[in-house]
């Protein structure tokens, strides 16, 4: 029986974590919340770690638009948060990271060894954070377009709009891969177990669905499914919609280092929308 260790474990992604490992009858789980495990502070963290045989990192400043403002906050979790974690626990840590470590303006999907280019405050830590896990040994997973059950997500605000709005304007602009939380958490206990067998090397996976969408096209995904009329969203453009922070706008990610690991990637988009749906509608 193994021991984990979920840090975030409060956040979207942390509650699926739980769910997949008490799903596989895991029993030796620590999850450990922002309020439990301030993975900014070195001596927790060595505590928490020492006893864990995989470490999976939920835990991150998710506010991009924030992050251009509180830069330094940001970086302390995404990077220097991560590279704490990564001295303590090396290949035993699996560190969700991000598509923003990219700057978008590729026309096919990104290799795994890509060099990073990112284009705002959010990106510039992620992209910290997995210089230290790569180069302590560790394992990146780079993820996109997460929704899911728990907490605030895109797909979750289509719904809520869609009672109160004959119609949404909605950026189709942007072309990415939208993740279902609970997938990416079956993918990364998947991968912890091929990294256990020696099955995985260390270094970056992609963790994002296959396809690729805009995010108007998923909006009218998302209505179609709700039984709703997907004419109701109309396509604009991301200037119409300005943000403080500048988002990519090629988000689509290779899978091809899954290849021998035992390792499926995550299935298209589309059909992973379609599993998700049930339980985003109760």
């Amino acid at each position: 029986m193994m021991r984990w260790l979920i840090t975030g474990a409060g956040g979207m992604l942390g509650r699926d974590l739980q769910r997949v490992l008490a799903e596989h009858g895991e029993t030796e789980v620590a999850a450990a919340t922002r309020a439990d495990l301030d993975i900014t502070d070195p001596a927790r963290v060595r505590e928490a770690v020492a006893g864990a045989d995989v470490v999976l990192n939920a835990a991150a400043w998710t506010d991009v638009d924030g992050a251009e403002t509180d830069e330094d906050a940001a970086t302390a979790v995404n990077g220097h948060g991560a590279r704490l974690l990564a001295a303590e626990a090396g290949k035993r840590l699996i560190h969700v990271s991000t598509d923003y470590v990219f700057d978008g303006a590729a026309t096919a999907p990104y290799p795994e060894d890509t060099s990073h280019a990112p284009v705002n405050a959010y990106g510039r830590g992620k992209a910290l954070g997995e210089a230290a896990v790569l180069g302590h040994g560790g394992y990146v997973v780079r993820t996109a377009w997460l929704y899911g059950e728990h907490g605030p997500n895109f797909v979750r605000t289509m719904l809520r709009l869609a009672a109160d709005r004959d119609t949404l304007d909605v950026v189709d602009d942007q072309l990415g891969q939208p993740t279902w939380s609970y997938a990416l958490a079956q993918l990364l206990v998947d991968l912890s177990h091929a990294a256990i067998d020696g099955r995985a090397a260390p270094g970056a996976y992609h963790g994002t669905a296959g396809g690729s969408v805009t995010w108007c096209g998923l909006a009218r995904a998302v209505f179609i499914e709700a039984g709703l009329d997907p004419d109701r969203i109309r396509p604009t453009t991301s200037d119409r919609f300005p943000r403080p922070a500048r988002r990519p706008a090629y988000s689509v990610l290779g899978h091809s280092r899954w290849s021998g690991t035992g390792v499926a990637p995550l299935p298209h988009w589309r059909t992973i929308l379609t599993q998700a749906m049930p339980r985003l509608l109760r």
